[in-house]
């Protein structure tokens, strides 16, 4: 029914003379994604048309549904400037997405071809009207309509559509350069590394992982969590950097004082994840902090944490509720998987009352008690980097009961 995909860029139209660097990267992006596809692209200033050649218009508009850096999309039917023929299309646009249920809509027209003698609203009015003799499901509602028809009468055709889709929004992965995600495995770090990208940093993730102190499914919940995320990547793939913490994990436990436990693990991680960010290229590291959420993301602890860094961190969930952040989370798919119940180092000896306002002094002083400086050589040493594709799945949880000894055994 459809012959036509049009897409609408998001912000690149604020971005000044950066107009066109952001389209030519936004356009190679969806390209390369829909290169599978018989679909023809016809790039305008404005808008991209994307001929759908006989291709099922919805499994194009889940490639869209990834790409950030796009407002909204419609499907289009393409037609000659003929106030019947116009009609006659609408009311089976109508029909397909009404279901010939009441509802209420509107008419909008815009009339670029200055050749037509008819103004917009003329337009408007002779088609609504062609439309409502032909169908009563329909009433007529101007200001709040569950349904709108949009008719572009261009200089090429006349374009049909019925509402908007919309987009993700924000700007093209990469554009903004590159950051690492702090990936725990629970609900909110997916979420954060979304609005990352969404906002166009290219990612890497980086996960510190204790098996087994922890399990090994506890790992491919990251893994699963990550193959989600790559599907907004440019190309599919997001490098996931495992960092095997356990004997730190294990130092930290033993020798501070139980308060500040979880308080010191975070310096730690932050100290670790400063380094891998330097040697990947990475110039912020991205949080799921969300202020006052647990004791480790009041703003004291926060300040304390983060006093181990001078790389820019980023928290894009700071000022978020929980339920907007479980929102989220559900659309991209990662929450069924963080709820999956194993158990991260964080998450595995939890402090019965920890320190919610940490002192730096305090901290240095603990850290003091043992020499964490070749352990952290030794993880940085000994880091496992894979590449996640969401076109191909992984699965570690047979291969052993360490991250280390599954991934020796996937490359036997």
């Amino acid at each position: 029914m459809y012959d036509y995909i049009m897409v609408r860029y998001g912000d690149l139209t604020l971005k000044g003379r950066n107009q066109k660097k952001f389209r030519e990267t936004l356009n190679k992006q969806l390209k390369r994604k829909c290169s599978y596809l018989n679909v023809k692209f016809e790039f305008q200033h404005d808008m991209i048309y994307i001929k759908l050649n006989d291709v099922d218009a919805d499994e194009v508009i889940s490639i869209l549904d990834t790409v950030s850096g796009l407002s909204s999309y419609s499907k289009v039917v393409k037609t000659f400037y003929d106030l019947k023929t116009i009609a006659s299309l609408s009311a089976n646009l109508i029909t397909e997405v009404s279901k010939g249920k009441k509802v209420t809509f509107k008419v909008e027209t815009k009339r670029a071809d200055k050749r037509v003698s008819l103004t917009s609203l003329e337009i408007t009015k002779e088609v609504s009207g062609m439309i409502l003799s032909n169908l009563n499901n329909l009433i007529v509602d101007v200001h709040n309509p569950e349904l709108t028809l949009f008719i572009e009468v261009r200089h090429d055709a006349t374009y049909l559509y019925v509402n908007r889709i919309p987009g993700m929004g924000g700007f093209p992965v990469s554009i903004a350069g590159k950051g690492l995600v702090l990936l725990s495995g629970g609900i909110d770090s997916p979420v954060s590394a979304y609005l990352a990208m969404k906002k166009g940093l290219e990612v890497d993730c980086i996960h510190f992982e204790s098996t087994p102190l922890t399990s090994v499914e506890s790992a491919q919940k990251v893994i699963d969590i990550t193959e989600k995320l790559s599907k907004y990547a440019p190309d599919l793939k997001i490098n996931l950097h495992m960092i095997p913490f356990k004997d730190i994990h294990e130092q930290i436990i033993i020798n501070t004082p139980e308060p500040y436990v979880i308080t010191i693990m975070r310096r730690m991680m932050y100290r670790i994840a400063s380094m891998v960010a330097k040697i990947n290229d990475c110039k912020v590291l991205i949080s799921g902090d969300s202020i006052g959420q647990v004791a480790s993301q009041t703003i004291e602890s926060m300040v304390t944490i983060q006093n181990v860094t001078d790389t820019l961190i980023i928290r894009p969930l700071a000022a978020f509720d929980k339920s907007e952040i479980i929102k989220i989370a559900k659309k991209i798919d990662t929450f069924t998987i963080s709820n999956r119940p194993f158990s991260d180092c964080c998450t595995v000896y939890v402090p019965k009352n920890p320190v919610i306002r940490p002192d730096i002094e305090k901290a240095e002083k603990y850290e003091k008690i043992y020499d964490y400086k070749p352990l952290i050589d030794k993880v940085i040493n000994e880091v496992i980097t894979i590449q996640i594709d969401a076109r191909k799945h992984l699965d570690i949880q047979s291969k052993g009961l360490t991250v280390k000894e599954a991934f020796d055994n996937l490359n036997k």
